[in-house]
């Protein structure tokens, strides 16, 4: 039986607020082999305000502690009472494993965000080209799914990969909404053929001679693409060779960037076995948990932290999801971030801790 007294106008909730929220697992349901869509609503009876795109992190409560999981959100804003991510179990996948084991309506899990920048929101356009493989449709079908209930008119251009035709995440809603958008065109393509359903569509890798196919005004569209790193190296290096404006190719990706090695805390031991500190040590004050610190040159934030016991959930840990924002009270400090942290919040005072060092002497609410 339905509870209606969940039943709220918007203008009688409040926003989700980008910080720590608890949510409630109300939908599980199966997309495609080994992927699974977790619905969610928040257990406070917040509206979700966020980019099509966008992405969260849930932090999942293993029996080996705290994993920290960063999922796209395959909802739409447009339908802002509950979020979805839309995940698919790799072979070695930790997180995503534990989840299809242990969520069921009813589950209650942490989460952090939303965050990123990858939403056509941020790079609006007459003509739009998805191109996705795998898991990577996500996204996609958060901005296909917002254009349908909010701009169903729009000429998008939806090309998705996959090995198998059972191995499509969505397709069956895709095709349907390829009937109701009359600017939508439909493209799949396949590895090889399955035993269990025919295939009259296209076949192989895409390459340089497929996209036309696919895509025969590429050129002239705003391009975004998801999938895993190999998939996108070929895609953005088949773009390049055809002279496409790269200002208009944006790509997902949570793959660290390489970053110089982190100093070590002291120099190697001298003969006696005695240790000499490099620098002297910049204090850092944990102020909710009540701990004094020092953060040693070279170190950020959050590696002071959990050497001091203090937690401070984290990630991706290179300044995309941003987890691990806190909040600076005093002092400065050095940030290099990918995108984790508003303007706004940095002039209120946040830091990402995973890329933030030290410059002075710091008080932080962590």
């Amino acid at each position: 039986m339905t509870d209606l007294g969940l039943y709220r106008h918007l203008d009688q909730m409040a926003p989700w607020n980008d910080r720590l929220q608890v949510l409630e697992v109300i939908g599980v349901s199966d997309e495609a082999p080994d992927v699974k869509t977790f619905t969610f609503r928040s257990d406070n009876q917040t509206w979700f305000r966020y980019k099509p795109g966008q992405f969260v992190t849930l932090e999942l409560p293993t029996a080996d502690g705290p994993l920290m999981r960063t999922y796209t959100l395959s909802s739409s804003p447009s339908r802002p009472f509950s979020i979805a991510v839309t995940v698919k179990a790799q072979a070695g996948s930790t997180g995503t494993r534990w989840m299809f084991d242990h969520l069921r309506p009813g589950s209650h899990v942490k989460a952090y965000g939303p965050a990123g920048d990858f939403s056509l929101h941020s790079h609006p356009a007459a003509k739009y080209l998805f191109i996705s493989a795998g898991s990577g449709v996500t996204p996609m079908m958060s901005m296909l799914r917002w254009l349908n209930d909010c701009a169903p008119w729009t000429d998008v251009g939806f090309v998705n990969c996959a090995r198998r035709p059972e191995e499509i995440i969505f397709r069956k809603e895709l095709e349907l909404l390829g009937s109701r958008m009359p600017g939508l065109s439909l493209g799949f393509m396949i590895e090889e053929r399955s035993s269990r359903e025919g295939w009259f569509g296209h076949m192989g890798r895409i390459d340089a001679i497929r996209l036309p196919l696919l895509a025969p005004d590429f050129r002239d569209r705003e391009i975004f693409c998801c999938g895993p790193d190999p998939f996108m190296r070929a895609v953005r290096g088949m773009l390049e060779a055809a002279g496409f404006d790269m200002v208009k190719y944006h790509q997902e990706s949570f793959a660290a960037p390489l970053t110089e090695e982190i100093p070590a805390p002291f120099a190697s031991p001298t003969d006696d076995g005695a240790v000499i500190p490099v620098e002297a040590a910049t204090p850092i004050r944990f102020l909710l948990s009540d701990v004094d610190a020092a953060c040693v040159a070279g170190q950020t934030v959050l590696q002071t932290a959990r050497a001091s016991g203090v937690r401070i959930p984290a990630a991706c840990e290179f300044g995309l999801c941003g987890t691990c924002k806190v909040k600076k009270v005093s002092g400065d400090v050095e940030m290099s971030h990918n995108g984790g942290v508003l303007d706004h919040e940095i002039e209120d005072g946040f830091i990402l801790a995973c890329c933030s060092k030290p410059l002075s002497a710091l008080d932080i609410e962590a």
